[in-house]
């Protein structure tokens, strides 16, 4: 069985990790890498590497960003991307695609698809993000897909009354946090020294608002300053914003405060899956609006502060703690955190065996079957 598997960030190919471990292992699959969006840009750590690093057979490069990042650019860069993979299915044919959440430019590549009749496997759909315009990229990978992963069963309910169809749908969990116990984690000592963090530190992602792009500068106004409290008692490891419209007032924010108290901030453009994971299970706590602390923290047992709209809707365990975009709001539900160690309570996305489901699943889907 030929199966492509589209990747088009440092995040999505971090959760697809274990997966592309079995598909190698597995004499059954043919596997092809299309790696594309900012893997291919050096302004975001040009992660790509990281893919021809782990040395899979085949991989196909497709650039297609820009180098800003306001609507104008996102809307060109979307065009674009679909006009590459227009060329790109025309030569290419696969029993199956694996796509994996909402970016713009995985909605861009799957949807140059739809003319070829490309069989999409979507990971991540039926989910809910009101405060970025993710949620339509989201929705609109769902339509186009005819087998579907999501992460628990109120997600595949939604994707029951977007499609219109209950078939094709294997609720399995959430593939990032797949066999995380066998994961090869750095461990503390290795992890620090590599990053050369000292003491206790808070672990930071923010990503623009998409929905509304009028809100991102007081908004990364409000990050700063919050941050910058944050500072004077915590370190703070920062992960860099992803591509996404006004993205860069969020980066010159965080370059801002790094200038600022230099001491006490880490800026890292990627940390890859494993160093990411470690930074997580080393943390005092997270803090911002990024989807692992919603999926993944709660694995490690850590509690996550979720500042503004952009997780909006989508489901939650016991470990988050909701905030606005408000710098005293924020800094008080740091303060609380602090004395409360480590969380208890369970991962909702957590399935045993998602890796092994999805594969099954694709081994035998009968496509006659829709």
């Amino acid at each position: 069985m030929k199966v492509g598997v589209l990747t088009s960030s440092r995040a999505d190919f971090g959760i697809y990790s274990s997966l592309l471990k079995r598909i190698q292992e597995d004499s059954f699959f043919d596997l092809e890498i299309i790696a594309f969006g900012t893997h291919l840009s050096k302004f975001h750590g040009y992660t790509v590497e990281q893919i021809v690093e782990a040395r899979f057979p085949k991989i196909y490069k497709i650039a297609s960003l820009l180098t800003n990042d306001d609507e104008h650019s996102i809307s060109t860069a979307y065009g674009l991307t679909a006009l590459k993979f227009s060329d790109f299915w025309a030569d290419h044919m696969y029993d199956w695609v694996l796509c994996l959440g909402d970016r713009f430019e995985m909605a861009a590549a799957v949807q140059a698809g739809i003319p070829y009749d490309v069989n999409f496997a979507h990971l991540h759909g039926g989910e809910t993000t009101l405060g970025a315009i993710d949620n339509i990229y989201r929705h609109q990978i769902t339509l186009a897909a005819k087998l579907h992963f999501p992460a628990t069963q109120l997600f595949a309910e939604r994707i029951i009354d977007i499609t219109g169809n209950k078939k094709g749908i294997n609720v399995v969990g959430s593939l990032s946090i797949d066999e995380i116990g066998n994961l090869n984690i750095p461990d503390e000592d290795e992890f620090r020294n590599r990053y050369n963090i000292q003491g206790d530190f808070i672990l930071i992602t923010f990503h623009p608002e998409t929905v509304s792009p009028e809100r991102n500068r007081a908004n990364a106004k409000e990050m700063y300053k919050a941050l910058k409290m944050l500072s004077k008692n915590m370190k703070l490891v920062i992960t860099m914003p992803n591509a996404d419209t006004y993205g860069t007032i969020f980066r010159a924010n965080l370059l801002q405060l790094k200038n600022e108290e230099a001491d006490q901030v880490i800026l890292i453009e990627t940390f890859g899956k494993l160093n990411y994971f470690a930074a997580m299970r080393y943390c005092t706590f997270l803090l911002g609006n990024t989807s692992s602390g919603i999926i993944e923290a709660a694995s490690f047992g850590k509690y996550v502060i979720n500042v503004g709209d952009r997780q909006k809707g989508r489901a939650q365990s016991g470990n988050v703690v909701n905030t606005s975009f408000d710098a005293k709001e924020i800094n008080h539900a740091a303060l609380s955190l602090l004395p409360k160690g480590r969380f208890a309570g369970v991962n909702i996305y957590y399935r045993p065996g998602t890796a092994r489901a999805i594969l099954e699943s694709l081994k035998n889907f009968n496509n006659e079957e829709l």
